[in-house]
């Protein structure tokens, strides 16, 4: 049955504290690198959108909780002022956890009021543009509690068992796509970001996609055949990566006793080779596929197949970098800055990965990362 906004709001809002109960107060705070924020601050951030987009603008006589709030968890947006450095997010022992428990109540108490009443239709976008943003912070939440406590030197578990299970390995095959002209981009009447819109066509030739991802266990051939120092597989860019890294294998992967184990949110543990590859930078994923005397999939080419598969448990990256589809637009005002100021530097991943929360996914979803990024879900999917 389909929610209403009261229902998906409420809902949406109690997932992402669901996120954070199996955690210790000390877990909120610690920033170990700046690309991984604190829980702390996804909870803070999350609710000042709503108070700053919905209630600050459309709730006559709104006042807000803190006055310091906007400068504390303004993510990115220049319109909106001035901002805590994002290196500074984890120096941020104040507001305290509890506090920042209080803002979330404080706001969802008036947003509850606000959407018993009558809504324009610019409101109930922005509401369900602010659901979807806090569920790409619930994604985010998974990733960073896993960068936080997998970085401890304790390596202590986020639960007793794993969260996020993979599916069972399924025979993999090549699918072959005929040449022809396609068209890419959201087509429907629900909610999708702005980088989703200008439907448009393509022309691809005749290629072939594989219909699993690869597995940890295809990964390690890689690596035992000594990839991760031979030259001839990688960017010049991305073998610059891994010199001044020393990388030599995917994140969270660990040498012990001659037998590679890795770390979960369940904790460390003997490294399961049919499990889908993960945590990989865009660089690996293209030196893998190079190595295999293949390649990666166009993002085009991946939404065109994806029908062809089954697809979600990690975000794979594609051979794309981040550009505009034809006729973008940005949004007037500080919601313009959502996406298209990001399109630069930065690779196409498709699909979803198992920490996107249910209902956040389709296959016309454009994420984007620096091609160094690996603390995201990602994976590779190959092509020829």
């Amino acid at each position: 049955m389909k929610m209403n906004l009261s229902e998906a709001y409420i809902s949406v809002r109690q997932y992402s504290e669901y996120i954070c109960n199996l955690l210790q107060t000390e877990d909120y705070v610690v920033q170990p690198v700046v690309d991984v924020s604190p829980p702390k601050w996804h909870l803070g951030h999350t609710t000042w959108f709503f108070e700053t987009f919905v209630l600050g603008k459309y709730a006559p006589g709104y006042k807000v909780f803190d006055d310091e709030y906007n400068f504390v968890f303004n993510s990115y947006y220049e319109t909106i002022g001035t901002r805590v450095v994002r290196t500074d997010r984890g120096n941020l022992s104040r507001p305290t956890v509890a506090d920042v428990y209080k803002y979330r109540n404080f706001v969802d108490e008036y947003m509850a009021a606000f959407l018993e009443g009558e809504l324009s239709d610019e409101i109930k976008e922005i509401v369900t543009l602010g659901l979807n943003h806090e569920q790409q912070h619930q994604e985010l939440l998974y990733t960073d509690i896993k960068y936080i406590l997998g970085n401890n030197p304790l390596l202590p578990a986020y639960s007793a068992q794993e969260m996020l299970p993979f599916r069972p390995p399924v025979k993999k095959e090549w699918l072959p796509v005929q040449a022809g002209v396609y068209e890419i981009g959201y087509n429907g009447d629900g909610f999708c970001f702005d980088n989703e819109l200008g439907r448009h066509k393509v022309y691809t030739a005749d290629y072939q996609i594989a219909s699993a991802l690869v597995t940890n266990g295809e990964y390690l051939e890689f690596i035992n055949d000594g990839g991760y120092t031979d030259f001839r597989h990688w960017h010049a860019e991305g073998w610059d990566w891994v010199k001044s890294n020393h990388i030599n294998s995917p994140m969270y992967w660990h040498l012990l006793d001659d037998t590679w184990h890795c770390y979960a949110l369940d904790g460390f543990k003997e490294l399961p080779l049919d499990a889908p590859l993960c945590h990989i930078s865009y660089y690996e994923a293209a030196a893998y596929a190079s190595w295999k005397g293949m390649r990666l999939p166009t993002e085009a080419e991946w939404e065109i197949a994806s029908d062809k598969f089954a697809w979600g448990e990690r975000w794979e990256w594609t051979e794309s970098a981040y550009l505009p589809y034809p006729g973008f637009k940005k949004a007037p005002g500080a919601i313009g800055e959502y996406n298209g100021k990001f399109m630069i530097s930065q690779m196409v991943l498709r699909g979803a990965s198992v920490a996107t929360p249910p209902g956040h996914s389709r296959n016309t979803y454009r994420n984007f990362f620096h091609p160094s990024l690996r603390w995201q879900f990602t994976g590779i999917r190959l092509a020829k």
